[in-house]
């Protein structure tokens, strides 16, 4: 099983009426949720491991997540509020204002965290879930209690207009990306991460810590992986852009499991990982974004969903 660990919250995604008017649509979504949604309709044994609301939201959440063949056995509900995050769209990119004060996921603390068995094979973290307290620090310690015998998959997905102190966030980040195994950044998070760095010195810097694959997304020119041997590039997947809400997310969900399909999903077979098989996983990874980004908001794809992707 892989296990999801991050923030669920509402979109509130806008829609023009027949009439002319504007509203928002509630939609379920969240970095890390749509992953774990993503890993689910993929057809993979995937969990998620998150704060939910007792409130109709947080209801919506659970069933979409179930009836997306996500397991919710490690979903502490509570009767905060479910987080909303208002979308806008400029130029086909989507701008995030969060409502997140006392909300059910952020409340999350470390007491509440689960003992997870040894059929576990990965653990995925990231975004807004690692910015506030109590679960930032509870993720962080859960990362650090599982680091040393289970897959850490990492992407910061990082949301600037979202932090209120960014020493201590970046000090996070800092040691979250040393436990990590697979370490995704788009070029959005690299800026921020290391203004004016090169991927390559920036990949280089976090493999010699301990991460054994690094992965850039590129939009329109693909993305790129490398690791301590390997250096591989693909191509994006032709697609008509609707927008871009989910692509991150959908695509570290097509990474993980083209990977675990090959059978290099542990911690000794991802550092011998060949070129074939890091290449199969941005591909799928490349196709399962495509197929989201063709989507108004982020609906990732049903397996079956995606032979309507073209490939190159």
């Amino acid at each position: 099983m892989i296990i999801c660990c991050g923030e669920a919250l509402i979109d509130l995604i806008p829609k023009s009426l027949a009439d002319g008017s504007e509203a928002y649509l509630p939609v379920p979504g969240g970095a890390v949720f749509n992953t774990a949604v993503a890993l689910g309709r993929l057809g993979e044994d995937v969990g998620f491991l998150s704060g939910i609301s007792t409130d109709p939201f947080g209801q919506k959440l659970i069933s979409f997540l179930e009836s997306s063949g996500v397991g919710t056995a490690f979903c502490r509900r509570n009767p905060g509020p479910t987080t909303l995050a208002l979308v806008t769209m400029r130029e086909g990119t989507a701008q995030y204002n969060f409502y997140d004060e006392k909300s059910a996921g952020r409340m999350l603390d470390i007491e509440a965290l689960p003992n997870i068995s040894d059929e576990i094979e990965a653990l995925h973290f990231g975004a807004i879930s690692l910015i506030h307290e109590p679960c930032g620090s509870a993720f962080e310690e859960f990362m650090r209690r599982m680091h040393s015998s289970t897959v850490i998959s990492f992407d910061p997905n990082i949301r600037p207009k979202f932090i209120t102190d960014e020493t201590s966030y970046r000090e996070r980040l800092r040691r979250m990306i040393a436990m990590s195994d697979i370490i995704k950044v788009s070029e959005e998070d690299m800026a921020w991460l290391e203004p004016g760095s090169s991927f390559e010195h920036i990949a280089n810097n976090w493999i010699e810590d301990g991460a054994v694959v690094v992965t850039l997304t590129m939009g329109e020119d693909g993305a790129r992986s490398l690791t301590k041997k390997l250096d591989v590039t693909c191509p994006a997947t032709p697609v008509r852009v609707v927008d871009t809400v989910g692509a991150g997310d959908t695509f570290n969900a097509g990474f993980l499991s083209s990977l675990r399909s090959n059978k290099v999903l542990t911690k000794d077979d991802l550092k011998t990982i060949g070129p074939d098989a890091l290449m199969s996983a941005l591909e799928y990874g490349a196709k399962v974004a495509a197929y989201t980004v063709g989507q108004t908001g982020a609906k990732p794809p049903w397996r079956d969903d995606l032979e309507l992707v073209k490939n190159n």
